[in-house]
């Protein structure tokens, strides 16, 4: 009930105000209800964010390769030096000083030819000496021969005794014995002296001359010539373990020299080791080289390539994707759903930056490259590919895909070695 002692106006001022104050409480109540509603919401949005930013950041990312199939033909380059079939130096036999040469360096020859002559007159001396003594002895065994009959005669008509008889025969074949070596030492200076005269051993060409007119030549001493067959020509190669299976003798390979890059040259395998050597773990091989024109020069630096082919149905990965272990070889394939799995795997050849999958592995499968230690059995992981590039060690003569980080070796460091465990 109003007061009746206000005025009208001012009692209905009154109640429209209180009216006011609760409207705007309650708006003020609604309002921060509103803004903690909204911050709830805010709050768990930026939760919800983190879990799967925390959840993100613990999936791996991983570079991955791709296994491909091997190449069943492929050719490896091996350098090589142009040798004759026979390569020889001359010594002298016989000492004294040279005489005379006859023929030089680049000079073709034939087999026995003379190439110079050494002057020796001592052993003209000697071999005088000993003829002179081989008369001596001839004569010496003529007159115990005569005197041998004569006492034979007399011993048979019982005139001298046995003793003497038997002297005599002594003497005889003494005389005889005498001859016998003197005779030795006489062809053994006449062969002396045709060792002062150096024959080629067979056809070829003068490589090397060392002496002159004039110098002293000692037995077995100095080098005379050296002498080369350049028709054909030898070249000797060791193959490395992974392809010393691949050659067999007969053989076709070409061969290169960087100074004639168009001609085109055939050798032969002519003869391959039986075993390869266990230090180096290479097969040696010979090759022949037809050389009719004689343009081709004894040490001449070529490259031999050989074309290979290989039976083996295997996939190349690279090295650094395998896991070794007591579980033995292993590599970690990424699936479909891009979780990991350890795959047991039978190796073959080792390619240097490639290595042959014989078993355990299909061809495209996508692996890890350069596994680390954390990696585990069924995570899931982000592949990331690495890009080809192009290489020259890839077997069969193709480029080899290589991984980003082998492309960039002379800018980054190497990748890190598989994974141990």
């Amino acid at each position: 009930m109003s007061d009746p002692t206000l005025p009208p106006l001012t009692a209905h001022t009154g109640g429209r105000t209180l009216r006011y104050a609760r409207f705007a409480g309650f708006s003020l109540i609604g309002l921060l209800l509103a803004g903690g509603g909204v911050r709830l919401a805010l709050q768990h949005q930026d939760a919800r964010a983190l879990e799967q930013r925390t959840a993100t950041s613990l999936t791996r990312n991983v570079s991955t390769v791709v296994a491909r199939p091997g190449d069943s033909k492929r050719s490896v380059t091996l350098p090589a030096t142009l040798q004759g079939r026979s390569e020889i130096t001359l010594l002298a036999r016989s000492g004294g000083y040279l005489a005379a040469w006859h023929k030089t360096i680049g000079e073709r020859v034939r087999k026995g030819e003379l190439l110079a002559t050494i002057a020796a007159p001592e052993q003209d001396q000697e071999l005088e000496q000993a003829r002179a003594a081989r008369e001596q002895v001839r004569a010496r065994v003529e007159l115990t021969r005569d005197t041998l009959k004569r006492w034979e005669h007399l011993a048979s008509l019982d005139s001298v005794a046995r003793q003497d008889l038997d002297e005599k025969r002594s003497a005889a074949a003494q005389a005889r014995a005498d001859l016998a070596a003197v005779e030795a030492n006489v062809r053994r200076l006449e062969q002396l002296r045709q060792f002062r005269l150096i024959h080629a051993p067979f056809d070829g060409v003068i490589t090397r001359r060392s002496v002159e007119v004039g110098d002293l030549i000692a037995a077995n001493g100095k080098e005379l010539f050296a002498l080369a067959q350049t028709d054909p020509l030898r070249l000797t190669l060791w193959i490395p373990q992974v392809y010393a299976s691949e050659i067999s003798q007969g053989q076709e390979v070409s061969l290169r020299i960087p100074e004639n890059p168009g001609r085109k040259l055939s050798a032969r395998v002519a003869h391959a080791a039986g075993a390869l050597d266990p230090v180096t773990r290479t097969r040696q091989v010979e090759l022949e080289l037809p050389n009719p024109d004689g343009k081709l020069l004894p040490g001449t630096y070529g490259e031999v390539t050989f074309n290979l082919s290989s039976s083996a149905k295997a996939l190349l990965v690279p090295t650094n994707v395998l896991v070794t272990g007591q579980n033995g070889n292993q590599v970690v394939v990424v699936d479909k759903d891009n979780t990991l799995s350890f795959r047991k795997v039978t190796l073959g050849r080792d390619l240097g930056r490639d290595i042959e999958v014989l078993a355990g592995l299909e061809a495209g499968e996508v692996l890890v490259s350069s596994p680390s230690d954390l990696l585990a059995e069924g995570e899931t992981v982000h592949p990331k590919a690495l890009p080809e590039k192009k290489g020259k060690d890839a077997p069969g003569g193709k480029p080899a895909p290589q991984d980003k980080a082998t492309a960039a070796s002379d800018k980054t460091p190497d990748p890190p070695p598989a994974r141990k465990g």
